[in-house]
């Protein structure tokens, strides 16, 4: 049943998705705050850009949800918190899910829920929480038929920074990649490789399970299209971008450019050509 829910994720033609993540308050950091200060200014702005589908909190979310009319974008519910991204780090390291987050995206009429599957160097408590936290949420979402997106993060810490980092290493990626397709995702949401020439081994791992590939932090608009291009040529399924789209200059510039590579295989010249002070 799960299936219903995501035909209203996928674009009917391209078969393919961006969704557009708003949901970095959630995880106490101050610098994740840049773009996003203004929540129902950030939500109207996306709204109005049309991506396939907006990711936000229990707490925002009833700003997108409360927009009327059949045409806007779907939401994908965030339903854990961590502490994993502070300099330095808090102890101890925590990852929570919501309880009762597949009764209130059922509410929500969310599109999908997402939950991370993190791996920490010297941390698999955090591994063994975000797995428990999985189980419990597998249960609920195949009892509603909720899409279950789980967003397996290999993460490292930086020379000289107390934080954690994304590990592009393609063989840690492949092996959280698979382990969440284990746990039963309906959705995988990974982050791309060091090599992105790798990326069919990410989604060889997924086997038939949908990937929609992370966007990280800014980089200069060639270099994202040019990417983004490259995954999907590998069999990605879409993106999960939310720096990349919400610190922008020209937000709805750059969501119309990547709609115009997801969907209709636009190059990189034709879609920069949509935005507005590229950067």
């Amino acid at each position: 049943m799960s299936t219903y829910r995501l035909n209203r994720l996928f674009n009917a033609q391209s078969g393919r998705a961006l969704d557009v993540a708003v949901d970095h308050g959630a995880f106490h950091e101050h610098g994740f705050l840049a773009g996003i200060e203004d929540m129902a200014q950030t939500v109207s702005t996306l709204v109005e850009a049309g991506p396939d589908a907006i990711q936000l909190t229990l707490g925002q979310a009833p700003l997108l949800q409360s927009v009327p009319g059949k045409q806007k974008p779907g939401l994908v519910l965030r339903t854990d918190i961590a502490n994993v991204y502070g300099d330095p780090l808090e102890s101890p390291l925590h990852s929570i899910h919501v309880p009762d987050a597949i009764e209130v995206a059922v509410r929500l009429d969310a599109v999908a829920v997402c939950v991370n599957l993190l791996d920490l160097p010297g941390h698999p408590e955090v591994r063994a929480d975000c797995i428990r936290s999985i189980l419990a949420l597998r249960t609920e979402a195949a009892r509603y038929g909720m899409p279950l997106m789980i967003e397996p993060l290999v993460m490292q810490t930086a020379a000289g920074k107390g934080g954690y980092g994304v590990d592009g290493d393609t063989a840690k990626i492949v092996t959280l990649v698979r382990q969440a397709r284990e746990l039963g995702a309906d959705l995988i949401k990974a982050d791309p490789t060091d090599d992105i020439e790798d990326y069919h081994r990410v989604i060889q791992a997924a086997g038939d399970t949908p990937v929609l590939v992370r966007g990280g932090g800014r980089v200069d608009d060639r270099t994202l299209l040019e990417r983004t291009q490259a995954v999907l040529a590998q069999g990605a399924r879409g993106i999960v971008y939310g720096r990349n789209v919400i610190q922008h200059p020209d937000p709805a510039g750059i969501t119309a450019a990547l709609m115009a590579v997801v969907h209709e295989d636009a190059s990189v010249d034709d879609a920069l050509a949509l935005i507005g002070g590229a950067a």
